[in-house]
């Protein structure tokens, strides 16, 4: 069945790698932007049940508890086999902690990024690796075990001794699912512009090379691998059960809804989403118009190597598959991007490092 997910971009601070549509926006449109959630589930037409519910940010753990509660309300099917709620360390109190958990949530993907103090400055982020470690004892005392920590590799000043302390920290807190994400390079964070520019803000002359991000990211699926939180998508780490249902859903091509600015939705042919800017969206809906964009027909062969080779299983194509992707295939094994596994294909370590090489090829053709 599908999932949902439900978009909400605000945040307390605008962290200086993010690059998503999120921010620092005013009290009085968070309000309107609730209201227009709420409306936009209730003008749902629920003819299926979701079975995953993802509350993405954003900071959606900052939603007053009786807007969340009401929100997850509307969606139909509760209890879910999988609710998420993304968090900002430092918003867990006991008493929130229960709330979400009675407004159905049973997984929480924490926003960690670091536990040294002098990268997460660094970044703007205002936590310490003991406000973590005290709010994941909250989450187990009210119930919600499962939980995800968010790393990233290469933030400005990151070493390998820093690198490290951020490990030992995932493993004394025996976290069953890890996420580790490559820093991300672009012009759409601020962090990414400065480093484009050669500029000195935000420690940009300080983030490591690519030879450097490499390793933490190696260096830390090998530690998790002995922790037995195994791989099982390029950045996504947990140990056995404690996989992403919700994000699985994205890399198996199952169909999803999105509420909210900038949420995509995927149908099983159709991909659309919803108007990037908040306002924009809490607008349209206010005036009781589609904050949809044009839906686009999915290609969906294409999509399913782009996605599916990011999962360890990777893909199985079928006959017509091989003769059509022949001369990539072949060649990415040759240089040992690609393996073969009887009727599958899946990126090889050394195809990870290099995937968007790998992706590339098939999503142009």
């Amino acid at each position: 069945m599908p999932g949902v997910y439900i978009a909400y971009p605000f945040c307390a601070q605008k962290c200086t790698y993010c690059n998503f549509a999120s921010g620092v926006l005013p009290r009085e449109l968070e309000t309107e932007y609730t209201r227009a959630l709420k409306r936009e589930a209730d003008e749902t037409s629920w003819d299926w049940t979701p079975e995953t519910v993802y509350l993405g940010g954003g900071t959606p753990s900052r939603m007053e508890l009786a807007d969340l509660q009401d929100l997850t309300a509307r969606i139909p099917g509760r209890p879910w086999r999988e609710a998420t709620l993304e968090v900002a360390p430092g918003d867990i109190t006991a008493e929130r902690a229960r709330a979400w958990r009675d407004a159905g949530i049973g997984r929480v993907s924490l926003g960690v990024q670091s536990f040294v103090e002098r990268e997460l400055r660094r970044t703007g982020r205002r936590h310490s690796a003991e406000t973590v470690a005290r709010e994941v004892a909250i989450l187990r005392a009210e119930g919600i075990s499962n939980f995800n920590i968010d790393l990233i590799a290469g933030l400005p000043g990151q070493t390998r001794e820093g690198w490290r302390e951020s490990l030992d920290w995932v493993q004394r807190l025996e976290a069953p699912h890890v996420s580790i994400y490559m820093l991300e390079v672009d012009e759409d964070s601020r962090l990414g512009q400065e480093v484009l520019l050669n500029g000195k803000r935000y420690g940009a002359p300080e983030v490591p090379v690519d030879e450097a991000i490499v390793e933490f990211y190696e260096t830390g699926a090998e530690r998790l691998a002995r922790m037995g939180v195994e791989r099982y998508e390029i950045s996504n780490f947990a140990r056995p059960g404690f996989e992403s249902l919700h994000n699985l859903k994205y890399w198996r091509l199952e169909p999803y809804l999105g509420l909210g600015a900038d949420a995509h939705s995927f149908d099983g042919c159709l991909r659309w989403q919803n108007v990037e800017d908040a306002a924009e969206y809490a607008s349209r809906v206010a005036r009781g118009e589609s904050a949809r964009t044009a839906p686009l027909e999915a290609r969906l062969t294409e999509e399913r190597f782009f996605v599916g080779l990011r999962l360890s299983v990777g893909v199985r194509p079928d006959a017509a598959e091989w003769v059509r992707w022949k001369t990539p295939i072949d060649r990415f094994v040759s240089q040992g991007l690609l393996e073969r596994d009887g009727g599958a294909l899946r990126l090889t370590d050394r195809g990870i490092i290099f995937s968007n090489e790998v992706f590339e090829e098939f999503v142009s053709a």
